[in-house]
């Protein structure tokens, strides 16, 4: 074999073999995504564990207030019986925004608030809000990387090849940084 023969052998030996570790590091990230997106959701669950639990001792000494409770039900329902991450993330918002308008609720009665139970209950959900928004930004983080990576030449040759696709960011919905309103 002469000198030209090889340096072709060469470079397909380096095109495969990047090919693969691409392949296997797309693989890796992809899980890691999927991993990362299953800590939001454990969070979710624990956050959708405590609420009821939070209404019920809220509910008693305030019935008028039956439509916040309803949303915030509905919400919940809507999240167990989304199909994908983006009605998932949808739903979660929606849980968010009821639950803003109980807090709001809550802090216009300041009997309840006093209630051993809910001040557990509140200090509880405090901190499984912090573990949300914790995950939602490591989630965000490895979709950041995954995607990157998807964009980055040679790799975006590749990608197209193997079927991969930039993954979608956990965004908050529009208006979700004003406190929520409840009026008597």
């Amino acid at each position: 074999m002469n000198k030209f023969t090889w340096i072709i052998v060469g470079i397909v030996v380096v095109v495969v073999l990047y090919s693969w570790s691409l392949y296997n590091g797309l693989v890796k990230a992809n899980e890691n995504i999927a991993g990362q997106w299953a800590q939001v959701e454990t969070q979710y669950q624990r956050r959708f564990d405590l609420i009821p639990n939070l209404v019920n001792s809220v509910k008693g000494i305030m019935a008028q207030e039956q439509k916040v409770f309803g949303d915030l039900a509905e919400a919940r329902t809507r999240y167990a019986g989304a199909a994908n991450t983006d009605d998932k993330v949808k739903a979660a918002n929606d849980v968010e925004n009821s639950l803003g308008r109980l807090l709001v609720v809550l802090e216009n009665y300041p009997q309840l608030r006093s209630s051993e139970t809910v001040l557990t209950l509140m200090a509880q959900l405090e901190g499984t809000e912090n573990r949300i928004s914790v995950e939602r930004s490591r989630f965000n983080d490895t979709v950041r990387t995954y995607n990157t990576t998807l964009k980055r030449f040679p790799a975006n040759v590749f990608v197209r090849l193997y079927g991969f696709s930039a993954k979608p960011y956990f965004e908050s919905q529009s208006g979700a940084e004003k406190v929520p309103g409840v009026n008597f």
